[in-house]
C-alpha cells in the first residue's frame, strides 16, 4: 500500500485525535467495541444468502458451528471469518485512536461481550470464541498459532468443541501470561486473556453442565454439513 493511501486511512484518526479528548474517545472505543461485537454475522449472512437462520437448529447460537449445521462449509467459513474480524478490528481501532493497552484490551473484552450477548439478538448471541480469537490475532498473534493445534486435536479426538473451546480459553490466558513474563507484551494484554477467557466459560455454562454429566452433544461431520438441504442441516447442539 502507498504512502498516500495511508495517508488517506489514518489522515481522518488523526484529526479526531487532535479535536477529542482521549477519554471520551475510550468510552467511544468501549461502545463501539460491544456494537461491533454485537454484529450477528451468521443471522446477516443466513438472511442474506438465503440460507436456514443458525437460530433455528441445535443449539440456536449464531456462531460457526451452528452455522455450519445450519448453511454449510461455505458459509460457515464467512460467519467464522467475520467473527474473527469483529474482534480484531475494534482492537486495531484502539491502537489507531492512540489508547493506552488497557483500553485496547477492554475493547477486545467488550467487543466478545457483544458476540455473546448481542443488543441486537435480545442479549442472546454465540459463544465468543472466534471474536476472541480476532482480538488474540491484534494482541499477540503467536498465541493463536502456537494454540490452534491443540484446540484442532481437542476436537478431533472427542468430537467435543465446546472442550476445544474451553481448553483453548485457558491455554491462551497461559500462553499470554508467558509473553507478558518474557516483556513481549504489556501486562494489560492478561486483562483481555483473563477477562475474554472467563466470558467464553461464562458462554459455555451449559456446555459446562453437559460435560460433567455426560450429556453434552459430540459434533458429527457428514455431508449435509458441507451443502445442506433446503430444510436445513443438523438439529444436535
Amino acid at each position: 500500500m502507498s504512502r498516500t493511501y495511508l495517508d488517506a486511512i489514518t489522515a481522518p484518526l488523526s484529526i479526531l485525535r487532535a479535536v477529542v479528548p482521549q477519554p471520551v474517545l475510550d468510552i467511544a472505543l468501549l461502545i463501539g467495541g460491544y456494537l461491533v461485537g454485537s454484529l450477528p454475522m451468521g443471522v446477516l449472512v443466513a438472511r442474506l444468502t438465503g440460507a436456514r437462520d443458525p437460530r433455528t437448529v441445535g443449539s440456536g447460537r449464531t456462531g460457526g458451528t451452528n452455522a455450519l449445521r445450519a448453511m454449510g462449509i461455505r458459509r460457515a467459513l464467512t460467519v467464522a471469518a467475520l467473527d474473527v474480524a469483529k474482534g480484531g478490528l475494534p482492537v486495531l481501532a484502539a491502537i489507531a485512536l492512540g489508547a493506552t493497552p488497557l483500553i485496547q484490551a477492554l475493547t477486545g473484552v467488550a467487543a466478545v461481550l457483544g458476540a455473546w450477548r448481542s443488543v441486537f439478538l435480545r442479549f442472546h448471541g454465540g459463544r465468543g470464541v472466534a471474536t476472541g480469537i480476532g482480538g488474540l490475532l491484534v494482541i499477540q498473534p503467536l498465541v493463536v498459532l502456537l494454540g490452534a493445534p491443540a484446540f484442532f486435536i481437542v476436537i478431533w479426538l472427542t468430537r467435543y468443541v465446546s472442550l476445544g473451546s474451553l481448553l483453548a480459553a485457558v491455554g491462551a490466558v497461559l500462553l499470554l501470561a508467558a509473553f507478558v513474563w518474557a516483556g513481549a507484551n504489556d501486562p494489560a494484554a492478561l486483562v483481555f486473556g483473563v477477562l475474554a477467557g472467563a466470558l467464553v466459560w461464562l458462554a459455555h455454562s451449559d456446555n459446562i453442565v453437559r460435560l460433567l454429566r455426560g450429556e453434552e452433544r459430540r459434533f458429527e461431520w457428514s455431508a449435509r454439513d458441507r451443502e445442506p438441504s433446503a430444510d436445513g442441516g443438523a438439529d444436535a447442539g
